[in-house]
């Protein structure tokens, strides 16, 4: 491929990944590129990056996704063996014998990462070299079937089994003098840059066989604003964590422009003809009657079950992060029983306490175990009825799967019909609404039904209720 098809697909890449890269970015990118030139790969990544990278949430998927089609070598590279320098010559024979993973070529690789991951001197190179040297011996798959890769990460990583090494690598460490604590996050940091490094050498592997674009249709994750909740890791979630209150506070601040712009009410004509006089009958100048603030009074009812837990909690959480913007907020979560949850949100409050209390509190939402949203809302209505008023806009976050129980549909009509808007969102994709227990269809005749699946649907969301206008 040439370095004009290379970057095409990249950026192409980059836009299915959910980065906003325009054809003046891409120009400017390769204007960048011509005045420093290509001989060193990572100053180019940084050209890119500095050109097309608008958040910091969205390095990773950007820095993944140049591997594939800017690689920092090509096949094996380094060549086999060249790490583990003892016995060489016994390594280079197994090659030649078809072997390449034995017990004794694990065992000098073991060692070889090991004193890697201690020295801390040229340490990125080494494990560039390693992880490279990991997936050629130990990550090869031959021969399997039309369709599947021959490189495998995963196997990789079950045959080297990093994580086993972090007590030597920390007793290392420990060893030059670093103390317990800074050893035991040094030697996990370590790890997990060795593990990424052989991800990303076997899905350039992977992208040699059947090219970066399949690989980065099917591998590469969207940028973290636009990661499925429900398909959310460990890390993601700790990364969303820190991705809402910036979103929080440029939603405000969005928020609070269109406020001012819209603060101005219906026209004066008396006092605008009045002041026209002076300009000899020419209204230069308009004026208004001031407009009275409104703010919306909230209340969310939440589905904290397992299948929708993630979305739950960081849909509260940036709803809650934004409560400045309503005269008053509430917040109930539900499995099969009702539990406010409101005095968890504590103005200034430490974002991971908050999930951790939210996390804590879901015990008290269930009372059978299975989500039940009929016996959810009979309960609401029966016990907080009194939150609901013409001036409340009602937010209802769940997957609408019922577990086939009763609906209650008259309860929520009823709820519905007491408040000046109600949403309800919806975390599921809409081509399975109705199917299976999911009663998507016959709750979203009654309180519109959004789809939201990841913070960038929701701060989009979240801008249309507290604008309120109605979604859609």
């Amino acid at each position: 491929m040439s370095l004009l098809g290379s970057h095409i697909g990249f950026v192409e890449a980059l836009r299915s990944a959910g980065l906003a890269v325009s054809l003046a970015e891409g120009l400017d990118a390769i204007r960048a590129v011509g005045v420093i030139g290509w001989g060193d790969r990572e100053v180019v990544r940084t050209a890119y990056a500095a050109t097309m990278v608008k958040r910091q949430s969205q390095r990773v998927t950007f820095d993944a996704i140049f591997d594939l089609y800017f690689p920092r070598l090509v096949g094996e590279g380094v060549g086999r063996g060249s790490v583990a320098q003892p016995d060489q010559a016994s390594d280079q024979a197994s090659d030649q014998a078809g072997v390449r993973d034995n017990g004794a070529a694990l065992s000098r690789f073991r060692e070889a990462l090991m004193e890697a991951l201690v020295d801390g001197e040229a340490q990125t190179q080494q494990l560039h070299d390693l992880a490279v040297e990991a997936v050629g011996r130990f990550g090869a798959m031959p021969g399997r079937g039309a369709g599947l890769s021959s490189w495998s990460a995963y196997t990789t990583l079950q045959r080297v089994a990093p994580g086993q090494l972090v007590a030597q690598v920390v007793a290392g460490l420990m060893g030059q003098g670093m103390g317990p604590e800074d050893a035991e996050r040094v030697a996990g940091q370590r790890v997990g840059s060795f593990t990424g490094l052989v991800e990303g050498d076997a899905r350039r592997r992977i992208a040699e066989e059947k090219g970066p674009e399949h690989v980065a249709r099917v591998v590469i994750r969207p940028t973290i604003d636009r990661l499925d909740f429900t398909a959310a890791r460990r890390s993601d979630l700790a990364e969303m964590r820190r991705e809402i209150y910036p979103l929080a506070r440029r939603l405000a601040t969005r928020l609070t422009k269109e406020e001012h712009a819209r603060r101005r009410g219906p026209l004066d004509f008396r006092r605008t003809v009045r002041a026209s006089l002076s300009t000899g009958g020419v209204p230069l100048e308009t004026y208004h009657r001031p407009k009275r603030p409104h703010r919306t009074e909230l209340v969310v009812l939440c589905d904290v079950s397992g299948s929708v837990a993630n979305f739950a909690q960081f849909t509260l959480l940036l709803v809650f992060a934004l409560r400045e913007q309503f005269h008053q907020v509430r917040a109930f979560t539900f499995i099969d029983h009702v539990h406010e949850v409101t005095h968890h949100f504590t103005p200034g409050g430490d974002v991971v306490e908050v999930m951790e209390n939210l996390a804590a509190s879901t015990a008290q939402a269930a009372l059978y175990g299975r989500t039940n949203y009929g016996r959810a809302f009979t309960k609401f209505a029966e016990r907080y009825g009194d939150a609901l008023g013409p001036k409340t806009s009602l937010l209802i976050l769940g997957d609408a799967r019922s577990n086939y129980s009763d609906l209650s549909l008259p309860v929520l009509r009823e709820l519905a019909g007491s408040v000046k808007h109600a949403w309800w969102l919806n975390p599921e994709h809409p081509r399975h609404w109705g199917t299976g227990d999911s009663a998507a269809p016959a709750y979203g005749e009654i309180v519109p039904m959004v789809q939201c699946r990841n913070l960038t649907q929701l701060e989009e969301f979240v801008a249309v209720l507290s604008t309120g206008h109605r979604s859609r």
